[in-house]
């Protein structure tokens, strides 16, 4: 399940912890896991705990708790929107709504042609810059008003 690139990365990770406490990678391999082959299935969890010597389910704690790491397929591009109270108060859920309007989308859903999955995220430390959006967990968007997300749509077409 896992390839050899994602098992040296993963060991690359368990290195810069103590050898009784390579679990601590966990987050570090899941990440690595899901670049590599685009979400988490339960077979790449359960070879990430094989890998760490955990059990599975501490694992699925991990993979589920944290709304960076996908369970299920995602689109192409990956948007969560903050809709915490900062951002909620500061247009989050009205780009939330022009989102879903313009994607066609709730949360959650992915567009039929597989290229746009719509999610909502907790804080993500830019209340300042609301309303946020997150682009495949690496690309932070701020001030999205309608103008914008237009914009960021038309670079992912």
């Amino acid at each position: 399940m896992l390839s050899q690139e994602s098992r040296q990365q993963i060991d690359r990770e368990i290195a810069k912890y103590p050898a009784e406490q390579k679990q601590s990678a966990v987050m570090a391999a899941l990440a690595i896991v899901q670049m590599e082959q685009g979400w988490l299935s339960t077979e790449a969890i359960e070879a990430v705990a094989d890998h760490l010597g955990m059990a599975p389910v501490a694992v699925y704690e991990v993979a589920s708790f944290y709304n960076m790491y996908d369970l299920a397929p995602v689109g192409k591009y990956k948007i969560t929107v903050c809709t915490n109270l900062p951002c909620a108060l500061s247009g989050g859920v009205h780009a939330a709504d022009y989102l879903k309007q313009k994607l066609g989308v709730g949360f959650n859903e992915t567009t039929p042609d597989g290229r746009f999955t719509l999610k909502e995220g907790e804080c993500m430390g830019a209340c300042g810059d609301a309303p946020v959006m997150l682009v495949n967990n690496v690309r932070m968007c701020s001030f999205m008003q309608p103008e914008q997300i237009d914009s960021l749509l038309g670079e992912c077409k």
